[in-house]
């Protein structure tokens, strides 16, 4: 593997921050906004709490050759009632380099391996085109198209191997 995960710490507040709020990231995961550093806190927070009660949360993402965050990645809850999906980002200098499929992959097997999960959920924009293919080619199949939000959404699952 390229890169290094582990769970998203205190400490790397400012650099998801700064990851957040770059045009590329915040586009389709915060809706084009620029979150305060209070919500990337609160974030972390929740990440913590997961990992201590259900053993899931968001890792970050450190590439071998670099020392500034490359991404995340890791399973957070979404809609109501609360349901676990697979969410991830990368870097905009790392885009295109297959970083976003290799950390997936990492994540759902340890869905799979360690917790036993017999399935994986994910969820994207329509027009997260970058997305959509990522989803593809970790070997998710389309279950539904619909507005969420405002937002025209597809959804996807994986099976356990």
């Amino acid at each position: 593997m390229r890169c290094v995960l582990r769970p998203i710490a205190a400490d790397d507040g400012d650099w998801l921050h700064e990851l957040w709020s770059s045009p590329g990231v915040r586009r389709f995961l915060w809706d084009d906004e620029v979150i305060p550093i209070a919500r990337t806190r609160v974030a972390i927070e929740q990440s913590q709490r997961m990992f201590r009660s259900q053993s899931v949360g968001l890792w970050s993402v450190w590439t071998n050759d670099s020392p500034h965050l490359g991404g995340f990645c890791g399973l957070s809850p979404f809609r109501a009632p609360p349901e676990l999906e697979l969410l991830y980002g990368v870097a905009e200098r790392l885009w295109g380099r297959g970083y976003a499929t290799e950390v997936g992959q990492a994540v759902i097997r340890y869905c799979f391996d360690s917790l036993d999960m017999p399935v994986v959920r994910a969820s994207t924009d329509v027009a997260n085109a970058a997305s959509v293919r990522v989803l593809e080619k970790l070997g998710f199949r389309f279950v539904r198209r619909s507005t969420v939000g405002g937002l025209d959404t597809v959804f996807y699952e994986r099976d356990v191997d």
